[in-house]
């Protein structure tokens, strides 16, 4: 059973694929999850999982962990992240830069917050604490943006950077939240990218983002990857080479074949890479 996870084209998977995958046994590197899916004891979803995870490997993405909240971590949720972890043996483990729970409400979204001193120690204290109960480094992601906070003195890639060198973590790139960002907040999505600590990055995301009236870009993860974002995803494997590659699709989601085809588009950009430097994989 692979562990590590190749520096090629994966999918987050969906209960509704699961009788496609099991069926045709697609030529796919890897696939993820999100582990709140699976925390409970048994079922189907574990029935499933278990038997992809035989052949394939697999990451965890988590998206409840509140690593940016004011309060203490919650050890029961840490602790069934923990089970799924040594249970499925994933190659990576990754959560966002965001906050989602406060004096013990839990909110269905991820939370912006502000980059300062202060937020970066309490995070550096989260994310230390999260690598040691797991016993294994994970992967922070950089949200995808709607406003700035006045109250920020710290760029994010700074910031993030930042985050990487006091616990070393590693970073997951989402490349559409950095057009998404860059689109509603006025700046150069290739100017973020030339500022962010890309020696840290060991995992990418793509996904699409939707429109709204005044021109806002939402992560809405409901579409096919715009063109802008691909180009943006080739301009970083130019100067990062090959990394796992993850395609969302999470809401509005489509049949196995036209999900299977964002993949595909994936991996050609990647062998294009790859036929240039060696192929590696990266592990947890």
């Amino acid at each position: 059973m692979r562990t590590t996870i190749p520096s090629a084209a994966g999918l987050g998977l969906k209960a509704r694929h699961y009788h496609d995958i099991e069926a045709t046994r697609p030529d796919i590197g890897w696939f993820e999850v999100h582990p709140e899916n699976y925390m409970g004891e048994g079922g189907p979803p574990h029935r499933y999982l278990t038997a992809i995870r035989r052949d394939y490997p697999l990451a965890l993405h988590g998206v409840g962990l509140s690593i940016g909240g004011d309060g203490p971590l919650d050890q029961a949720h840490l602790g069934r992240l923990k089970d799924l972890v040594d249970r499925y043996e994933p190659g990576l483990v990754s959560e966002h830069l965001a906050w989602s729970t406060h004096a013990g409400v839990f909110f269905n979204d991820l939370l912006p917050l502000p980059y300062t001193e202060a937020t970066l120690e309490r995070i550096a204290d989260h994310i230390d604490h999260v690598q040691e109960a797991l016993g294994r480094r994970i992967l922070l992601e950089n949200p995808s943006s709607y406003l700035a906070f006045e109250a920020s003195t710290i760029s994010e890639p700074d910031f993030l950077g930042e985050l990487a060198r006091r616990t070393g973590c590693g970073l997951l790139l989402d490349v559409n939240n950095v057009f998404v960002s860059a689109q509603n907040l006025g700046f150069s999505p290739e100017g973020y990218i030339a500022e962010f600590p890309l020696q840290a990055v060991r995992e990418t995301h793509l996904g699409g983002h939707s429109t709204e009236p005044d021109g806002l870009l939402i992560d809405a993860h409901d579409r096919a990857v715009a063109d802008p974002v691909w180009a943006l995803y080739r301009h970083v494997l130019e100067l990062i080479g090959p990394v796992p590659t993850l395609v969302e699709w999470d809401n509005d989601v489509p049949d196995w074949p036209v999900l299977f085809a964002e993949a595909q588009a994936a991996q050609a950009l990647l062998d294009e890479v790859m036929a240039r430097e060696p192929r590696h994989a990266l592990a947890g």
